[in-house]
């Protein structure tokens, strides 16, 4: 996937139930550089609270806002 650098790398969750929307942007993540931002777009009631807890637990920040019938969740690398 190319993307201009400072552009989030981008995990479509819509339509994936747990653990899926984890899994993908664990798998994405490990990709990215430190303060990289990855955002995932999810449908799943769970992902906010699930891919918050594993940003928590790894270090990354984490930031969610709701969009036309999915959520929005922006995690930045640490580092």
């Amino acid at each position: 996937m190319t993307r201009a650098r400072g552009d989030p790398a981008i995990v479509d969750a819509r339509g994936l139930l747990c653990p899926l929307p984890v899994t993908l942007a664990r798998q994405r993540m490990e990709e990215l550089r430190p303060g990289d931002e990855m955002l995932v777009l999810a449908t799943d009631p769970e992902a906010p609270i699930d891919l918050a807890a594993w940003a928590v637990d790894h270090g990354h920040r984490f930031s969610e806002r709701a969009a036309e019938g999915w959520m929005e969740l922006l995690v930045r690398k640490r580092g």
